[in-house]
């Protein structure tokens, strides 16, 4: 389940799921066709979002079949270094030639991309296909010479819209990889992803990867501010129809509705997951001999309870795998933060995590009772992804059964909402006063309605003593600092840790949450 990439200092971002390739490519040039990316009449049926869920429940209804890859020799051949070397030509991309707001690209088929996605356009109700063909990409040098040969599909997609200058189409969005997608919001580079569906995640069977087999992307109109792709999603186990509507921006929102239909009994279905990447940080250094402070595509964990309560778990990199559950019936909010935004704190002038985005995920109607799951997977490399969140409900699936989400996804440097009170900015541990303690550092942002009233530091812990709590004014930053020593027991199990600030009755902050191990 841990999902590799390569550092965007190669110049492209890569990642490997369970042998999943996704990768930006780069290539040269080949003889320009005049006909651009077209699409052609498949279907006289009207679509309608209800089309792919009936697609969706009958397959539903048969057994899993692995997709036909009927890929030529030399393009299920190509070495890693020669499928970089194969680029879409941008002179070819879909409504390019029509002036609309947005453009579609797609990716090669072939490498570890060996099964065929299909790529539809809806254009007012008809549905034509999208065709692969050579001429859509160019071929650098890396790639061996001889005929240029057809594939069955793509092996998924990019949408481009100007989000930061009028006269550029940047990527705003891209779907590669099983059911793999990522966005970005303006000024972000591409970090963390998101997945259609989680399957039976950190589990000791083994974890399913469902993928999007086939997409229908509607034609924007002139002056649209968005786009809407529709996706068929298949596993083993379970089926779904997604809808996407892609409005980029200061954040770009991902409004997304899902219909799942159950092929048989799954043990757990993770809603809206998230996946990224935590090496160390100020809280969870380890031993690396690196020049620079902090390497993480996201730092923390948020969740809005449903009660108001909010709550902040900074991630780590664990020395044996972590998964933790936090109750968490019909969320307000969760996701995957980067908070941490200052390059001082990076040092990295080509990977740029100071510029990853962070994704916010909004139910939206009732989801239930349930739980928001995060899953920390050790890792040596910055090129794994080995952080998990996803929303986990209690009410199993089932065969024969269909469940329906509808959420947002928010990506960008900010929350689509300000938080009530104060956040926790940063995590830092240290040696107590005695030789088995250990110092809690923890500094908050400025908010609530203290002013210069006294605040008080409230922690909590498993196990162990909590001793010496202090709340303090940082003068430096206008916000709080929050100190206390854990003086552990003789047991070496993980220690759970809570605490926020108040005055009086009025809660201050939102609630810091830190697993510590000894």
């Amino acid at each position: 389940m841990v999902r590799s990439r390569k550092r965007s200092r190669w110049g492209v971002r890569t990642a490997c799921v369970l042998g999943v390739l996704v990768a930006g490519v780069a290539g040269a040039q080949v003889k320009p066709s005049s006909k651009g990316a077209s699409a052609k009449a498949s279907s006289k049926t009207a679509f309608s979002p209800e089309l792919v869920r009936e697609k969706a429940r009958a397959l539903a209804g048969q057994g899993y079949k692995v997709p036909a890859s009927n890929l030529p020799a030399s393009y299920e051949q190509l070495s890693y270094d020669e499928y970089r070397d194969i680029r879409f030509r941008p002179d070819q991309s879909l409504w390019r030639k029509e002036g609309l707001p947005f453009q579609a690209q797609f990716f090669h088929p072939g490498f570890y991309y060996k099964e065929p996605v299909a790529v539809h356009v809806v254009r007012g109700k008809q549905v034509e296909d999208v065709p692969f063909s050579p001429e859509l990409f160019s071929y650098g040098p890396l790639v061996k010479a001889g005929p240029l040969a057809k594939a069955d599909g793509f092996a998924g997609l990019r949408l481009n819209h100007p989000i930061n200058r009028p006269e550029h189409f940047d990527e705003v969005a891209v779907f590669l990889g099983a059911s793999y997608f990522r966005s970005l919001g303006r000024g972000n580079v591409y970090g963390l992803s998101a997945r259609g569906l989680a399957i039976d995640t950190a589990l000791p069977s083994g974890e399913e990867f469902p993928s999007f087999r086939e997409f229908w992307l509607e034609k924007p109109e002139a002056k649209s501010d968005r786009i809407v792709v529709h996706a068929l999603l298949d596993s083993p186990s379970v089926t779904g129809a997604y809808r996407f509507v892609i409005i980029p921006g200061k954040s770009t929102v991902m409004e997304v509705e899902a219909t799942l239909f159950a092929r048989k009994a799954v043990k757990q279905l993770g809603i809206a997951p998230l996946t990224s990447m935590y090496l160390f940080g100020e809280n969870n250094r380890g031993n690396y001999d690196d020049f620079r402070p902090e390497v993480h595509d996201s730092d923390g964990l948020f969740i809005s309870m449903k009660n108001g309560e909010q709550l902040w778990r900074p991630l780590q990199n664990p020395a044996r795998l972590n998964v933790a559950s936090f109750q968490a019936e019909s969320p307000r909010a969760f996701g995957l933060l980067q908070r941490d935004q200052s390059f001082a704190n990076y040092e990295d002038l080509e990977a740029r995590y100071e510029l990853r985005p962070s994704v916010w995920v909004e139910p939206v109607g009732d989801w239930g009772k349930g739980a928001v799951q995060l899953v920390e997977i050790p890792t040596r490399e910055e090129i794994h992804d080995n952080i998990v969140a996803a929303w986990v409900p209690e009410q199993p699936l089932t065969p024969g059964t269909e469940r329906r989400f509808a959420y947002r996804l928010f990506w960008g440097f900010e929350p689509p909402r300000a938080p009530p009170g104060a956040t926790v900015l940063s995590t830092r541990i240290a040696a107590g006063s005695t030789p088995k303690a250990r110092r809690f550092v923890i500094d908050f942002s400025g908010g609530g309605a203290a002013g210069d009233a006294p605040a008080e530091a409230v922690i909590t812990a498993s196990r162990g003593q909590v001793l010496h709590p202090i709340a303090q004014r940082n003068t430096v930053t206008g916000g709080w600092r929050a100190t206390f020593e854990l003086l552990p027991d003789d047991s070496s199990a993980p220690i759970e840790l809570r605490g926020f600030l108040k005055t009086g009755s009025e809660t201050l902050t939102e609630t810091w949450s830190y697993l510590w191990t000894p």
